[in-house]
């Protein structure tokens, strides 16, 4: 007799088990099915691993580059041990997946392990990694079973000498040399954690810039800066055409504006986005409406065109972002209990972890002028200003305030420097609340602190910056004096 329940959950991932854990406490009867890993792509072969290594890598980085100026001296070459470095990474995504599993039980969410497969838009099928099949009906589905790397011609994934995200994550051996293919954020986070290891590393983009269309160009030139600094070569409007095995590592031939180079490496990682799993367990067997590019289309309330069935995450819509998927999660599990909700969000944050990291939430200019803001204000204020800044000796990058000059209302905020992924939440409130320039400025930000450069950016703004000299402003705007949000 197949089991029943209210809500069943198809993955695992931080959409998937945000949602079971958040329908249980409404008092519904939930069951999540995961093939593989708890917590999914992000906790164990994406965000927290990358993190992890980027983190160790910025440790490096430091132990090298500024411990002498510090006063303080490392006999000899730090050494870097790759098998116990993995070691370390592989316990903080365990700590994190049994986190998640205990959350689960302790919110009586009935797991079930296997692949699922739909039978209909009330039933599914779970082959368990024994064989045994498992029949599983429900009033309510929710998909969340994410999205993988994309491959591209002649470049199929081996994870011995082409790696995919995950590959490049897991080797326990040093890299002398590296191709990277794709100049996107998930190339350049683990290229810059390479670089940061001693690989030397190429980066192949077919853009004309790195980032393109992902970030504030401003930002992006510091980043690119740095990459130069830290000896990473940068080749733009190139396409990787092919590669072939050459002796222990690999060639790749790479076109240029017309003209073929061959680079050689170790290993070839190839990071040009990643695809929704719309086209696994069953569901366009079942009816399910998929766009032209694999997203399962879904309305505000992530209702798919099947009554009962909900998507969210990766499969479902842009930004393809863990917190957006967990935002998700919890949206439906609380309309599925009756609730009005409906995603309705102003900003969803993004952050890049490359080095200094960027962080962005609302417009930029160019979206905002786009969306009808002909008269902006726009100011910006450095980290070299800074006092904690410089004292962490991470005096790259700015923060960037947008803000409609008439209302002075923000309308966008870009961040590149030291712990921009920790700061850009306040920017994303604000931007939620409808706040103006002088909300910001006007609030007093403990010192000394990274966090000032909020207020200052919004100070610089408004045109009063106190810690920069500014160059007077002229016509609307001159000699404003900070009020309240009335």
């Amino acid at each position: 007799m197949a089991q029943s329940f209210d809500v069943v959950v198809v993955g695992a991932g931080p959409g998937g088990y945000v949602c079971a854990i958040r329908s249980a406490q409404l008092g519904l009867k939930t069951a999540i099915i995961e093939r593989e890993y708890m917590g999914g792509v992000c906790l164990n072969v994406g965000c927290i691993p990358s993190k992890a290594l980027i983190s160790a890598g910025h440790f490096l980085h430091k132990m090298e580059h500024n411990a002498a100026e510090m006063g303080f001296t490392i006999p000899g070459k730090v050494k870097l041990d790759m098998a116990q470095l993995q070691k370390w990474k592989q316990s903080v995504c365990e700590r994190m997946a049994g986190g998640v599993e205990q959350l689960l039980k302790g919110n009586a969410v009935t797991i079930i392990r296997g692949e699922a497969s739909f039978k209909s838009a009330q039933e599914i099928s779970v082959k368990t990694k024994a064989g045994a099949v498992e029949s599983i009906t429900a009033k309510n589905f929710v998909i969340a079973t994410g999205s993988r790397p994309i491959e591209i011609p002649g470049f199929a994934f081996d994870e011995q000498l082409v790696l995919s995200s995950t590959g490049a994550l897991a080797q326990s051996e040093k890299l002398e040399s590296a191709v990277v293919i794709g100049g996107g954020y998930i190339g350049l986070e683990i290229g810059s954690v390479l670089s940061n290891f001693g690989t030397k590393v190429t980066v192949v983009e077919a853009n004309k810039a790195l980032l393109a269309g992902l970030a504030d160009p401003e930002c992006v030139q510091v980043v690119a800066r740095k990459l130069k600094k830290n000896g990473v070569d940068v080749l733009l409007d190139a396409k990787a055409k092919g590669w072939k095995k050459s002796g222990k590592g690999v060639e790749v031939t790479v076109d240029i504006g017309g003209k073929e180079q061959v680079l050689k490496a170790d290993k070839v990682l190839v990071t040009v986005g990643r695809k929704p799993n719309s086209d696994q367990a069953n569901l366009k067997g079942i009816g399910l409406a998929i766009d032209e590019k694999g997203f399962v289309k879904v309305n505000a309330q992530r209702k798919t065109n099947l009554p009962g069935v909900y998507a969210i995450g990766d499969i479902a819509c842009q930004p393809m972002l863990a917190h957006k998927a967990s935002h998700e999660g919890v949206m439906v599990a609380e309309i599925i209990a009756g609730q009005k909700r409906a995603y309705e969000v102003k900003t969803v944050p993004s952050v890049i972890f490359v080095d200094p990291e960027i962080a962005a939430a609302g417009m930029t200019e160019d979206e905002a002028r786009a969306k009808g803001y002909t008269d902006l204000k726009i100011g910006k204020f450095p980290f070299a200003a800074n006092g904690r800044a410089v004292s962490l000796m991470e005096t790259d990058g700015f923060v960037k305030i947008i803000a409609d000059a008439k209302t002075h209302i923000v309308l966008g905020v870009h961040i590149v420097g030291p712990e921009a992924s920790n700061l850009i939440s306040e920017a994303a409130l604000a931007i939620e609340m409808g706040a103006r320039l002088e909300d910001l400025a006007l609030t007093i930000h403990p010192h000394p602190t990274l966090g000032e450069t909020m207020m200052e950016a919004a100070e610089a703004t408004l045109g009063h910056a106190i810690h920069i000299i500014q160059k007077p402003l002229t016509g609307a705007g001159k000699g404003t004096t900070p009020r309240a949000h009335a």
